[in-house]
């Protein structure tokens, strides 16, 4: 069985991805696509002590009970009739929270996902990460935390954040380094957030016209509009003034010009690096097909296609 990990990231409809699996975990099952989510990740505790937890086990003896908890569930999940497994958990990478506090992108994703990857027994064969833009990505990371209680980021906060050098190419590289056995695939954000069967059929390499169209479009977890965070930030004694001008309708941007403009710089040279290749360490899926050292037009050649040999040999 083919084992396949969805480690987010946060703030790019992971929510929304695990909702339309879980709706069709029934019919995806039925195509030999078995599924483990939140619900079994979480809930059920499946995953529990791969990261150590407080408690009287020290962290190794955790982690030797949750390779034995995960192999079971994985002869049973194969003996269903699966022939891959889709494990999807953005809090396998972290927490967006944690991102907020050291002011820096999964700053820890090395050392967890090594321990994942010796928890699923070096089985794992494909690790699928979602990116996003790095300005929008902090911006909905920050909206969804002031929605929930937390204060609202001063300047020196927002600065720190911007001017951290931490971007996806080192998560990538991380993830690489703890998986490297394993194929890295990344999705951007932007192309592919609204469109969960898309993402389903790049994780699992099977076609799109197979993959279940039923809660495809269901949007879950968005961040909320600047209306929704000045009503939540003044039903707690907060000033909501400090959420800046605009529209309720619109988007929050906490970020200054210069600030955004720094992070949207640094998400064009994480996708230029994954375009030229990733060092052979990832492969970036766009619309065009993967993006790999090797497949990209010979210099000079700015059109799409073979050049017309008949021609260029007359011309000779």
């Amino acid at each position: 069985m083919d084992i396949i990990l969805h480690v987010g990231a946060h703030r790019t409809a992971s929510t929304s991805l695990q909702h339309y699996l879980r709706r069709n975990s029934d019919t995806l099952l039925k195509r030999g696509i078995g599924l483990w989510e939140p619900r079994h990740t979480r809930d059920d505790g499946l995953l529990t002590g791969v990261i150590p937890v407080p408690g009287p086990r020290d962290p190794a003896d955790q982690l030797r009970r949750a390779r034995g908890r995960i192999a079971l569930r994985l002869h049973k999940t194969e003996v269903a009739g699966a022939a891959v497994l889709l494990v999807s958990d953005e809090n396998m990478l972290g927490a967006s929270r944690r991102n907020l506090r050291d002011r820096a992108l999964y700053a820890g994703a090395g050392l967890r996902m090594a321990r994942f990857a010796d928890a699923f027994d070096g089985r794992v064969g494909r690790v699928v990460l979602s990116i996003r833009g790095l300005d929008s990505y902090w911006s909905s990371v920050l909206a969804y935390s002031v929605a929930r209680g937390h204060r609202v980021p001063l300047g020196p906060d927002t600065a720190a954040l911007a001017a951290n050098p931490r971007s996806w190419r080192d998560v990538i590289t991380d993830l690489a380094c703890a998986f490297s056995g394993a194929e890295i695939i990344v999705l951007t954000h932007e192309e592919s957030a609204g469109r969960p069967e898309y993402r389903l059929a790049v994780m699992t390499g099977r076609p799109m016209a197979g993959m279940p169209r039923a809660h495809a479009r269901d949007w879950l977890n968005r961040a909320p509009m600047l209306g929704d965070l000045r009503r939540a930030v003044a039903a707690r004694g907060g000033d909501p003034l400090g959420l800046g001008d605009g529209a309720d309708d619109a988007r929050w941007q906490p970020f200054t010009p210069a600030q955004s403009a720094a992070l949207r710089e640094g998400y064009a040279d994480d996708l230029f690096w994954l375009r030229a290749g990733a060092d052979g360490l990832a492969t970036l899926i766009e619309e065009t097909g993967p993006a790999k050292a090797g497949r990209h037009p010979p210099a000079g050649q700015t059109t799409r296609g073979h050049r017309n040999g008949t021609e260029e040999r007359r011309l000779a």
